[in-house]
C-alpha cells in the first residue's frame, strides 16, 4: 500500500517537531544561566568560583597565571572586567595590593567579596623569613596577629579547609546577587567541598610517615599547606626571582642547605634551573617544584584540585625518596 504524498511530506517535519519539543523540555529542566558578570583576582580563587558557578555561567579571571599578584599592573581589558562586574572576588590588599584602588574606583557598584575577611577562616601570621618556627604554634590567630605587628600570611587557600570556607562564602555572595541560582550555587559548593575532602584524606595518609623530614623553600608561601599536613619547613631561602643572586649569597644559601641537612629544596616555576643546580651541587638535597598559584595550569574549575594535587605529590615524592 502506497503512503499518501502529504503524509510522506509531514514525516520529516513531524520528526523535527518532536526533536524541538524534547530540547525545550530538556532546557526547561536545566537551571537557567545567570546574566551575572563575576571577576576573580587569581587562578586558585577563580577555580573555586568556577566550580560554584557551574551551570549558571563562568567567572572572568583578572590576573592570569604566571603573573605575580603582588606587583600586578592593570591593563585596559582587565580594568573593563572590573567595570562590568556585578561581583568581584579577591583575597584582599595583603595579597593583590595593586587591585585595591581599581576595585574601589571601577567596581564601586559591585558586590565585593574580600575572602581574607571570611568568617571561620583559619589564619596564621606571616613568618619571619628564614625563621619558620617563629609563630608556628598550631593555633588560629585573628587579623593582623603576630609578634611585632606582623601581618597575616595571605596564602589562605593552600589550606584545603580554608578553600571549603571560601566555597561557602562565594556561594553566599553569588546567591545574594542571583537569588534564582541560590540553590544551584549551594549544591555546587557542596560538591566541590567533597572533592577537596577526597584529596585531603588521600594526602593525610600519604604524608603522615614523612613528617619531620627536612626541607627548605625559596618563597615562604606554604605554611597553610604545611600545617594542614603536619610538615614544617626547616628554612626559607628568601630568593627573589626578579633579582640576580650574587656569589656571596649563593655561598650562604649552600651553607644553609648543608647546615640544615636538607633533604628537599622546593622551588617554583619562575626560578632559573642554573641557580637551583648551583645551590644543591655537592649537597645531599634533591629538588622539586611547588606552585601556590597553579601558574602553568589552564584556568577553570579543575585548576584548584590539579594545583593542590601537584603540590602534595611533590612533597610525597621528594620527601619520600630514599637518600
Amino acid at each position: 500500500m502506497t503512503e499518501p504524498v502529504n503524509a510522506r511530506r509531514r514525516g520529516p517535519l513531524a520528526a523535527i517537531s518532536v526533536v524541538f519539543a524534547i530540547l525545550i523540555c530538556l532546557n526547561a529542566a536545566l537551571p537557567a544561566r545567570a546574566d551575572l558578570r563575576v571577576a576573580v583576582s587569581i587562578p586558585p580563587l577563580h577555580s573555586l568560583a568556577a566550580q560554584v558557578m557551574a551551570g549558571r555561567g563562568a567567572p572572568d579571571l583578572i590576573i592570569p597565571g604566571g603573573v605575580s599578584p603582588h606587583g600586578f599592573a592593570l591593563a585596559p581589558s582587565q580594568a573593563q572586567l572590573l567595570a562590568d562586574a556585578k561581583v568581584v572576588i579577591w583575597i584582599g590588599p595583603s595579597m593583590e595590593a595593586a587591585l585595591a584602588k581599581p576595585i574601589a574606583a571601577l567596581a564601586a557598584e559591585a558586590r565585593v567579596l574580600t575572602l581574607s575577611k571570611a568568617p571561620n577562616l583559619i589564619r596564621h601570621p606571616a613568618r619571619r623569613l628564614g625563621d619558620p618556627h617563629a609563630h608556628h604554634d598550631g593555633h588560629d590567630h585573628g587579623a593582623n596577629a603576630g609578634l611585632g605587628g606582623v601581618m597575616e600570611d595571605p596564602h589562605y587557600w593552600l589550606d584545603p579547609e580554608n578553600a571549603k570556607v571560601m566555597l561557602d562564602a562565594i556561594a553566599g555572595v553569588l546567591g545574594n546577587a542571583d537569588p534564582a541560582g541560590r540553590a544551584a550555587y549551594a549544591a555546587n559548593a557542596a560538591a566541590a567541598r567533597a572533592r577537596i575532602d577526597a584529596i585531603s584524606e588521600d594526602f593525610q595518609r600519604r604524608l603522615a610517615p614523612l613528617q619531620g623530614r627536612s626541607f627548605v623553600v625559596f618563597h615562604d608561601a606554604y605554611q597553610y599547606l604545611e600545617t594542614r599536613f603536619g610538615l614544617i619547613a626547616s628554612g626559607v631561602l628568601a630568593v627573589d626571582p626578579g633579582h640576580p643572586v650574587g656569589a656571596r649569597h649563593v655561598a650562604e644559601l649552600r651553607e644553609k642547605i648543608r647546615r640544615l641537612d636538607v633533604r628537599c629544596l622546593f622551588t617554583e616555576p619562575q626560578f632559573p634551573s642554573r641557580l637551583i643546580k648551583t645551590l644543591i651541587d655537592g649537597t645531599a638535597a634533591r629538588t622539586a617544584v611547588l606552585d601556590p598559584l597553579g601558574s602553568d595550569l589552564p584556568p577553570g574549575p579543575d585548576l584548584y584540585a590539579a594545583m593542590m594535587t601537584a603540590n602534595l605529590e611533590a612533597f610525597a615524592e621528594c620527601l619520600g625518596r630514599h637518600p
